[in-house]
């Protein structure tokens, strides 16, 4: 074939391309096992970060969250666990928070610490420029935060994202959800604007919409959890 003529560029161009996507393929393929298990530390990290649990450098993540999350299970509106085909550590919080909350799955994470048993529930929202999510975790008493952790994926240095930072997320130690036998999640507001029917924390200097969708995310997310935190509540008292 005439190296110079038109069809001879088509085709090496279509073996070119052919070629290089099945390299990337293979590549893909390769690599996926430990993208996949990459993801999942990442996540075991924040579940750990709720419970104020950091891994040390060249600390094994899957190893310390094996240590401390003793058992971890999904329940109901109804406080009940619940039987599902996905595991608590695979349900997709993203989608649960649009559904009906009493259609909902309900991870819950049990772990044990020098404190004491701690429950971390996940949570969802949205920030100004996209997703916020995180964990809180609970402490036996069904009533108190004993930890929190928040994440961004697009919300602005300085501003919004500080919602990442520990002098923020420590606010939330020890607020408690419930006014009475009555669930009042807690409210993130500005300074001034303190509310006196439920516990609060102060929003963000200058991050107002990400601070109003951290509120509104604690309110949708753990809210369902109502009846689950009552029943620890109820199991804290015998």
């Amino acid at each position: 074939m005439n190296r110079q003529s038109n069809s001879y560029t088509l085709i090496y161009s279509i073996g070119l391309v052919v070629l290089v996507g099945v390299l990337l393929s293979v590549v893909y393929q390769a690599l996926k096992p430990m993208q996949d298990e990459n993801i999942a530390d990442d996540k075991r990290k924040q579940i750990l970060a709720a419970v104020l649990i950091a891994p040390h450098e060249g600390e094994s993540v899957a190893e310390l969250y094996n240590r401390y999350v003793k058992e971890s299970f999904n329940v109901g509106s109804n406080g009940e666990r619940i039987s599902t085909d996905i595991a608590p550590f695979d349900v997709n919080i993203a989608d649960e928070v649009k559904k009906n909350p009493d259609d909902r799955v309900l991870p819950v994470f049990v772990t044990e610490t020098d404190k004491g048993q701690k429950y971390i529930l996940p949570i969802y929202g949205a920030g100004l420029w996209g997703p916020i999510w995180g964990y809180v975790s609970f402490n036996s008493d069904g009533r108190t935060i004993y930890g929190a952790y928040f994440a961004h994926q697009g919300e602005t240095p300085g501003l919004g994202a500080e919602i990442e930072k520990p002098d923020f997320q420590n606010q939330f130690i020890d607020k408690s959800v419930f006014s009475g036998d009555e669930f009042k999640s807690v409210a993130v507001v500005k300074v001034g604007q303190e509310p006196t029917d439920r516990e609060y924390v102060h929003g963000i200097s200058g991050g107002t919409i990400t601070s109003q969708g951290v509120s509104e995310m604690l309110e949708n997310s753990l809210a369902p959890y109502e009846n689950y935190l009552k029943n620890l509540q109820t199991s804290d008292k015998q």
